[in-house]
């Protein structure tokens, strides 16, 4: 595969952030592009965007993308053909014309020179490489989450991302969306006093790999298989892998499923506890929790939900949607989740709720992807930048194994390796599949 050279434009972009959510969000972006971008846009300059893998999450990701005036999606690649047709049915229909170009191989969509940026929303699986790959390619690089299904994953393509000097953006949305914004806000201003205690919900975590019932294999131009399977183990093909029957289990999922919600979660307490440049120490699974430990005492606790909308701990209030977070100081403590609203003592910081800060669901990526974008013109790191990827990752995947174990776990934020623990570190590692070359 023939390398991308770095383009030499620069990109002028326009927002279509709203303004409320823009209030909230630039106090916070300090350092980096803000949501809002510039108000100058040349009407010749285009971000040429190509998608790795187009399933129900990059549908919703691609349908906030689609009306930005400076972005233009050409290409779609898709092991599966019908979602690459829905695909582009997707495309071609928000701008009226036959244009998007479809391919069964993502390497073929990473060899176009015109292509700046790949949103890559595959499984778990396929992140990491294809991010690096992508990177390696001369792209610029959105990538859902997890990001990298082992910690060395997230480490491989952190420094990838720095080696080729390329944009990336975590798609841990929660870092731009206002009632997130605004709780962490009050935390970096003392409004909570000393901040001692974190809560960060996670599906209760699982160890599965039984294999499906083999299925007759179909040809390569309806499903790729190998390709589908891509850097995982073999196994024999069954439809449901394709519909989204990987979840939960080891070869396909991140980290004993701890990642699905705690990539946000608890990303959004590395924040709140500004351990953006380092992570938790200690690492100690319990019946319903991991109670993680950072160098200047604060507490994150991991809370395991047995489903999305079922029976939450104590801790939280179930109205408050999905991936809830805590944050508790000496004088008052702050939650809130996907619904918008935020719980807060004491009375006086409740009655201080802006109403901006409710108006946007947890779900929403149009402020993220915004802050991606400006940044692909400014060449500066978006807010949930490779590093910050980087070390709220590995800290979920530490408190993954350290739940696999069964036992306390204590981590050298600076090597990333475990402590006298051999065995823990095997499990940062996992051997990838050689997969089929492209013809």
């Amino acid at each position: 595969m023939s390398q991308i050279q770095k383009t030499n434009r620069r990109f002028v972009l326009k927002s279509s952030v709203s303004a409320s959510a823009a209030a909230w969000l630039c106090p916070i972006l300090s350092g980096t592009a803000t949501a809002t971008g510039s108000a100058y846009q040349s009407p010749n300059e285009k971000v040429q965007l190509g998608v790795v893998g187009i399933g129900p999450r990059c549908t919703y990701d691609l349908k906030a993308m689609l009306p930005f005036s400076d972005v233009r999606c050409v290409a779609i690649a898709d092991v599966q053909a019908s979602r690459r047709q829905a695909g582009k049915q997707l495309v071609d229909g928000f701008y009226g014309n036959q244009d998007c170009k479809l391919y069964a191989d993502f390497r073929a969509l990473l060899d176009r020179k015109d292509i700046d940026a790949v949103l890559i929303a595959t499984g778990d699986r396929w992140h990491a490489t294809a991010s690096i790959m992508a990177a390696q390619a001369g792209k610029d690089v959105y990538s859902e989450k997890p990001c990298g299904i082992t910690i060395e994953a997230c480490q491989k393509l952190a420094d990838t991302i720095h080696q080729t000097k390329r944009v990336f953006q975590a798609g841990t949305q929660r870092r731009s969306v206002p009632n997130f914004v605004q709780a962490v806000q009050w935390v970096h201003q003392g409004k909570l006093g000393k901040l001692q205690t974190m809560h960060a919900s996670v599906y209760v975590p699982v160890l599965e790999n039984h294999w499906l019932a083999p299925e007759p294999q179909p040809e390569n131009s309806i499903v790729d298989w190998n390709m589908w399977l891509g850097p995982a183990p073999w196994r024999p093909y069954n439809h449901a892998y394709c519909e989204g029957k990987w979840r939960g289990q080891w070869d396909f999922d991140s980290g004993a499923r701890l990642l699905d919600w705690g990539a946000h979660t608890v990303d959004l307490c590395q924040w709140a506890n500004q351990a953006d440049e380092t992570m938790p120490l200690e690492y100690e699974p319990q019946a319903d929790k991991i109670v993680c430990t950072y160098a200047n005492g604060v507490k994150l606790v991991i809370d395991f939900l047995a489903q999305p909308f079922g029976d939450r701990s104590p801790h939280y209030i179930t109205r408050l949607g999905t991936c809830p977070v805590r944050f508790v100081g000496t004088e008052g403590s702050v939650e809130t989740g996907d619904s918008g609203e935020i719980v807060a003592t004491p009375d006086l910081l409740q009655k201080a709720v802006p109403e901006a800060s409710k108006k946007v669901a947890g779900l929403d990526v149009t402020a993220h992807a915004r802050n991606f974008f400006d940044c692909i013109g400014t060449r500066s790191k978006p807010v949930a930048n490779q590093d910050v990827m980087r070390r709220s990752h590995i800290a979920c995947h530490a408190a993954a194994i350290s739940w696999i174990l069964g036992r306390k776990l204590v981590i050298d934020p600076k090597t990333e390796l475990f402590v006298n623990d051999p065995q823990a570190n095997l499990l940062a590692f996992r051997a990838e599949r050689i997969w089929q070359p492209m013809p």
